[in-house]
């Protein structure tokens, strides 16, 4: 009897860490899945054949878009001819609208089961794209409160299973250990730098970050995670000896172990909320970008944890505004203990709680767990049992 065979597609950092959760938690269900597909280091070792590496599809802005449209297609292409070598008995997509619900409808045509796991945002903009999970996705399982009214209300199939990094524990090494393991002043505050994962947006961020640093002054430490899609010798290009920037390894201590962020726009903002870190949303795209796509932006936050809370815990710090001046005073309100520092964690305990998922009293259940039931009952059981397993 042949494996029941998945394909697998996550683009970004993010994505990708989802994919190796979801992966982990469905072999825990059934070991003998095989599994292939778009990824990078974190779904190979939990046992992803990638046939594509997720960094070649790591790109933001329109501009750099259509500078790697041949690249992206090549792999696009790579991906197709082994799902048709493969013929997978589910396909699985995973955030990265652009490329991955191309590869839903080619799975659809193909009569094959598609399941979205962390859906796009098409709730925040262009929203006339929910037409393509109406046509392409059997399946869609959501990771924020709010999207699976937005879109059963437009015909999609949706349950929410919580967040992936609802449940992210706090680092198990101490401050001082992590201070020795990167030469850290344990005497100072710690400040951490998270520009993004992809190279352009890191580019556009990381400069007023490296200001607002000089800015801040001596008197703090400043730790800039690498994220897996990026180099770090880009990074240290970047960096430079302007000012002394911990390059550190590990995204969850340094913002654990932080006193404040400044975070760019994204995942990032969400594993700051996990840990009670306060921090300022940053962000920055190049003219052209934001000039097509403000004025398609359908929601009053570009913070994820001000959209989950309706209502600003974060400041918001975007294109114009993204200024040293701004950065600098908005983290001298949060630095110190006092009312707005309070306020901000009490915020972001709040979002928390609410990206636990519909089962807040199951401690052992991840939102990887509730999206394996789904995709459990999709492969082995009735589709009309799909809405509730998740919610059992």
């Amino acid at each position: 009897m042949f494996p029941v065979r998945i394909l697998i597609s996550a683009g970004e950092a993010s994505g990708e860490m989802y994919g190796a959760q979801l992966i982990q938690a469905l072999r825990r269900r059934h070991p003998s899945l095989d599994f292939f597909g778009v990824g990078g280091q974190r779904m190979r070792a939990a046992g992803c054949d990638t046939v594509v590496d997720a960094r070649d599809l790591a790109v933001v802005g329109i501009a750099e878009i259509l500078s790697h449209l041949p690249k992206i297609y090549g792999r696009f292409r790579t991906l197709i001819t082994e799902a048709d070598k493969r013929r997978p008995d589910l396909a699985i997509v995973i955030d990265s609208p652009a490329f991955n619900w191309r590869v839903a409808r080619q799975m659809h045509k193909r009569g094959i089961p598609v399941v979205y796991y962390v859906c796009p945002q098409f709730w925040a903009w262009r929203q006339g794209r929910v037409r393509l999970l109406q046509k392409y996705i059997t399946k869609a399982l959501v990771i924020f409160p709010f999207e699976e009214k937005f879109y059963r209300d437009r015909g999609v199939d949706a349950t929410f299973v919580g967040h992936p990094l609802a449940d992210l524990a706090q680092p198990l090494i101490d401050r001082a250990e992590y201070a020795g393991r990167h030469k850290l002043d344990l005497s100072k505050p710690w400040i951490t730098l998270m520009p993004g994962s992809r190279v352009k947006e890191v580019r556009m961020n990381v400069p007023t970050m490296l200001e607002s640093a000089v800015k801040l002054g001596w008197g703090y430490e400043f730790l800039l995670p690498v994220a897996p899609t990026l180099d770090r010798g880009f990074l240290e290009g970047l960096v430079g000896t302007r000012r002394p920037i911990h390059l550190v390894s590990e995204a969850l201590p340094a913002l654990a172990h932080s006193r404040a962020g400044i975070i760019a726009s994204g995942t990032a903002t969400v594993e700051a909320a996990m840990m009670g870190t306060p921090f300022v949303m940053v962000y920055r795209v190049s003219p052209l970008t934001y000039l097509v796509g403000r004025p398609r932006i359908k929601v009053s936050h570009f913070a994820m944890v001000n959209l989950i809370a309706g209502e600003e815990i974060v400041p918001e710090l975007v294109q114009q505004n993204f200024t040293v001046e701004k950065v600098v005073t908005r983290l001298n309100e949060i630095l110190p203990f006092g009312p707005a520092r309070d306020k901000m964690i009490a915020g972001l305990a709040t979002v928390k709680t609410r990206l636990r998922g519909p089962d807040r009293t199951r401690e052992d259940l991840h939102a990887a767990d509730r999206a394996a039931e789904v995709i459990t009952a999709l492969l082995y059981g009735s589709p009309a049992h799909i809405s509730q397993a998740a919610k059992e």
